[in-house]
């Protein structure tokens, strides 16, 4: 990737755009101006006038993640908790963050997921539609003791 090399006033405008047209974290942010070639003191300070001009909110930023990751692509609470840490978002934002998330939705949607990859591996022995079925709900960040019970509620209709 190319470096542009743009003063603070200039990079300051991009960031505006690129912060204004979806939610970043504090992280991406960093990582955008060193990439417009600025050096420590002027990204540093650019990052704190973001933030106060509320262009920047990593707590906002981690609560719409989360909603996002969840609905849209039904990620479990350890998936999306590794992809904020990946993106340095703090512990106490990423559990604001995950209250968002109702108990009730989030178990509804396992059973949903679960269900569905069960059906789809009728013609599986047992304990492979088992293996995968888990596997699969693992790789979507779910709970292994959450989707042990879901599994066995799936069991006990059939």
């Amino acid at each position: 990737m190319f470096r542009q090399n743009l003063t603070p006033e200039q990079a300051f405008q991009k960031m505006k755009h690129y912060c204004g047209y979806q939610e970043r974290s504090h992280f991406e942010a960093k990582e955008k101006l060193y990439g417009f070639g600025l050096h420590k003191p002027d990204v540093e300070q650019l990052l704190s006038r973001l933030i106060e001009e509320d262009y920047l909110n990593e707590e906002r930023f981690a609560i719409q993640f989360v909603g996002g990751k969840y609905r849209m692509k039904k990620w479990g609470r350890i998936k999306i908790i590794h992809e904020l840490k990946q993106k340095r978002v703090s512990s106490y934002n990423i559990k604001k963050a995950l209250l968002e998330i109702d108990e009730e939705a989030y178990d509804k949607t396992l059973l949903q997921l679960a269900a569905t990859k069960w059906k789809s591996l009728k013609a599986e022995q047992y304990l492979n539609r088992l293996a995968k079925t888990t596997n699969y709900l693992l790789q979507k960040g779910y709970e292994p003791e959450r989707i042990s019970a879901s599994i066995k509620q799936i069991r006990e209709k059939q």
